[in-house]
């Protein structure tokens, strides 16, 4: 059986991470998306469980505490982690697993697991096209929309340490250079003792 993988994907607010995640979902059906723990409160249409586990700040602490996260991190104003149990349980079903984490949370997985974890950064054309999206949201106000430029800026200035950058300006062409990067991940030589073992 071919030793999964996991596909951890980073970029600022605005660059459209969400929409290249869940084509990749709708395309591959042997990856799964970890649902991510959150203490922010659900947007329209979000569901507890599906899009996040919505937990109070106490319920989060304490699984700090007991070392349930892969990977957790507070980012604007709100803590977000990764459940480890439920990303090793799916690793061991031999199924690759979709991480879409902020940049320091990329950083804490590619610490734990090595090179289980592939790290891909998705990149606006630009940062006057990234600030065009976000105004177009119409979902914050220009104190909040300033602080996520700023945060944009020091997430790019860390893409660096990332293993891929995709750059999100065509979609379709995005999406072709984000899904090559899986494809060509599962062919690694230690992912794949199985093919090996044929001629053993």
């Amino acid at each position: 059986m071919r030793r999964g993988l996991v596909l951890v994907v980073s970029a600022p607010s605005g660059a459209g991470k969400t929409t290249l995640c869940q084509r990749l979902l709708a395309t591959d059906h042997q990856i799964s998306f970890s649902i991510s723990y959150t203490t922010r409160k659900p947007r329209p249409g979000e569901r507890h469980g599906v899009d996040y586990f919505f937990v109070d700040e106490e319920t989060f602490q304490r699984m700090v505490d007991q070392g349930a996260f892969l990977e957790w991190a507070r980012v604007h104003d709100h803590f977000y982690g990764t459940a480890q149990e439920q990303v090793e349980e799916v690793l061991k079903s031999g199924r690759d697993v979709l991480l879409d984490i902020d940049v320091q949370g990329a950083l804490q997985v590619r610490e734990k697991l090595g090179q289980d974890a592939v790290l891909v950064f998705i990149l606006p054309p630009s940062l006057e096209e990234l600030e065009r999206r976000l105004r177009a949201r119409g979902t914050e106000d220009e104190r909040t929309l300033k602080r996520r430029l700023s945060v944009a800026r020091e997430e790019i200035a860390k893409a660096t340490e990332f293993d891929y950058l995709v750059l999100n300006d065509d979609l379709e062409e995005a999406f072709d250079h984000f899904y090559a990067v899986l494809k060509a991940e599962r062919q690694r030589t230690f992912r794949r003792p199985d093919l090996l073992a044929r001629f053993s």
